[in-house]
């Protein structure tokens, strides 16, 4: 029996008396105690709350909304403190941040929601707060958590004043005609200046100076006046009980008991438990078996009504059944679909191949799991010769690429080869062959291996970006010099105040996607922060340029690249790559080549025995002798040895030392 194994310590724990609670049926063979009681009450769930009593002029929903940094999370962890959601304890850091890699990292990738329980003069609120992430990459997460909100709160630091991505996202909330309550926060800190802050926002925003609520979410100095805030300036949602049920779905999870968990804000009726509903996107038919609001855990509740946010678990067992931005209606009650969300438009494709093929079906699981929590990553399927079947995937940035990584690895246990990133250009053909192969003159080149020959093709367009740096004015010189090496045109510059600089560039997507953020922070010393926004295509004298070791092109390290950059790019991944290839009993020859001619070289030494070492004196023909055997066994070596670029290698190689 599976019971026989235990100690008397566990017997007894296990046989001791049951703490005060409904009466239990417990099976006949196992002893009452605590650990049973909790095990069967686990499966009974939690109590259900009823919320009925807050009607729609009582709720507000809102995100925090700021560059990276700026102190949203620690925001959130306060307003969850004072309105008694959470425990006041000293450990109470990034609560909403719930994976390990946003814990690790400091920085929330998940837009995570929470409901607040608030009284304010007597009456009760219901508080729906999203936070958000900071990072230019996770743009689209803040996109789809302000389509659930009627208001923001923008979070400036007292220290940094307005930076880059603080004005795109200003721009996000004011586009979507959202109130906002302009937040200075970190006024605590030694050099603090709300007052220059103040300007800023009212030169840039035209927010008044008197509607800035200066706060320090760390010491927890003014959060109740932010909530005060967020009831008065934030309209409560324009919808109606009466209505016939309409739910926006604005996230989902995937849970391996339960299937998947969406996220969903109701913008019309009601819904509980046994209704029928259908989804608008796959028409297909469900019956909910549980809904709730998040605390920030699940808290299942009777019913939710117009107006709030919650989840809702409805067994959806495929991943492609929660379409982020689907809209849910009742059996028979259709209604018009929401409009949903405007598509990420990927700015990064790399390739993704299992280290071992027989994980591949194990991989194929787990990115289907992990696209539908990250909705805004694309999935093609792809090949290679040298690392078989896999996927060419779209990423929003580099940073966004490197924590999608990180999460197959910590969540799924998933080893992954990642191939070099490239961006999407396009090629207008001129060949009348290809058109009819493609079945159209414009074509989108995602992959180098699919890079048509320039004989057939009559413009090749790359991607651009128009990007906004902020920094302090002594940088500009250095940075105005870097943007030039990037190949950028300058399209504006503004003095935000006597101190700092916003300057918008014309960049190819191409220079700033790999390393541009880490060569302008160490320029600027860390001050200056970058953002940026689809520009469309231009036309550029591009190339493809191939790696070879020892005459073997590696397919993974191809390059479509601007002509002009070709021999110095060329020279760099090669000194690169001598550095992070691991030496052989053999010589390596690593090349840099455009079509059949070699623009760059570097040779890797072999490690060689010293054979003469055991000649002392003698004729000059025995040393010759030893010295020519040791030669042709080198040379044979060298047809027959594979050379293995490490796995880690991709991105390094790729990454360009910091300009000087």
């Amino acid at each position: 029996m599976a019971f026989a194994g235990r100690t008397a310590m566990q017997w007894a724990r296990l046989r001791s008396p049951c703490p005060a609670a409904a009466p239990l049926c417990l099976p006949p063979w196992l002893p009452a105690g605590p650990v049973a009681c909790e095990r069967l009450y686990s499966s009974r769930g939690k109590e259900k709350l009823d919320i009925s009593t807050y009607p729609v002029e009582t709720i507000r929903n809102f995100s925090i909304i700021a560059h990276v940094d700026h102190g949203k999370s620690t925001l959130a962890d306060r307003l969850l403190e004072v309105t008694g959601t959470i425990a006041k304890t000293g450990r109470n850091k990034q609560v909403l941040d719930k994976l390990q890699v946003e814990r690790e990292r400091g920085i929330t990738v998940k837009a995570q929601s929470a409901s607040l329980f608030y009284t304010h003069e007597g009456v009760n609120y219901l508080l729906n707060l999203i936070d958000t992430p900071g990072h230019v990459d996770f743009n689209y997460e803040v996109s789809r958590s302000l389509s659930a909100c009627q208001g923001v709160i923008l979070v400036v630091d007292a220290n940094e004043g307005i930076q880059a991505q603080t004005v795109a996202n200003f721009y996000l909330a004011f586009e979507a005609q959202l109130a906002i309550i302009p937040v200075i926060n970190k006024i605590d800190l030694k050099n603090a200046d709300p007052e220059r802050v103040e300007k800023q926002i009212e030169k840039l925003f035209d927010i008044p100076v008197d509607e800035c609520v200066r706060i320090s979410a760390k010491q927890g100095t003014n959060i109740e006046k932010v909530l005060q805030k967020v009831i008065e300036k934030i309209p409560p949602p324009h919808c109606n009980t009466a209505d016939p049920l309409k739910a926006l779905v604005f996230d989902s999870t995937f849970d391996h008991y339960r299937g998947v968990i969406a996220n969903i804000a109701l913008f019309g009726g009601e819904i509980q438990k046994g209704h029928k509903i259908v989804s608008a996107h796959t028409k297909k038919r469900y019956e909910v078996n549980e809904v709730g609001i998040l605390t920030p855990n699940e808290q299942p509740t009777h019913k939710l009504y117009a107006g709030q946010v919650g989840y809702l678990i409805a067994g959806m067992k495929e991943v492609t059944e929660a379409q982020i931005g689907d809209t849910l209606f009742f059996y028979k009650q259709p209604v018009e679909p929401l409009p949903g969300f405007k598509s990420a438009k990927p700015m990064v494709f790399a390739g993704m191949y299992p280290v071992d093929q027989t994980e591949y079906n194990n991989l194929k699981s787990a990115l289907e799991r992990l696209t539908l929590n990250d909705s805004s990553v694309t999935v093609h399927r792809d090949s290679s010769l040298a690392l078989g079947a896999g996927w060419r995937l779209g990423f929003l940035g580099l940073l966004h690429m490197e924590v999608f990584n990180q999460r197959l690895e910590q969540e799924y246990n998933m080893s992954v080869i990642l191939t070099a990133p490239t961006v999407p250009y396009k090629a207008i053909l001129s060949s009348a062959k290809l058109i009819k192969e493609y079945g159209k003159a414009e074509i989108t080149i995602i992959n180098p291996a699919q890079f048509p020959d320039k004989l057939s093709v009559s413009e090749y367009l790359e991607p651009t970006v128009l990007g906004t740096i902020v920094t302090p004015h002594e940088y500009i010189g250095k940075i105005i010099a870097l943007c030039q090496d990037r190949r950028a045109v300058q399209k504006d510059m503004l003095y935000i105040d006597e101190h700092r600089v916003m300057l918008k560039y014309f960049f190819p997507l191409n220079e700033i996607v790999v390393d541009f953020y880490d060569a302008l922070k160490s320029l600027s010393s860390g001050y200056a922060s970058f953002d940026y926004e689809d520009a469309g295509y231009q036309a550029a004298d591009l190339i493809k340029m191939d790696i070879l070791l020892n005459g073997n092109p590696v397919e993974e390290l191809a390059t479509i690249i601007h002509n002009d950059k070709a021999y110095a790019t060329g020279k760099f991944l090669c000194e690169r790559l001598k550095d992070a290839i691991p030496r052989q009993l053999f010589e390596i020859a690593i090349q840099a080549a455009i079509g059949k001619k070699i623009i760059a070289r570097e040779t890797l030494k072999a490690y060689r025995k010293n054979v003469v070492a055991k000649c002392y004196g003698g004729d000059i023909t025995r040393r010759m002798k030893l010295l020519k055997r040791q030669a042709e066994g080198k040379k044979l070596m060298r047809k027959i040895g594979n050379v293995e670029v490490p796995r880690d290698a991709f991105i390094r190689v790729l990454k360009r030392q910091t300009d000087k």
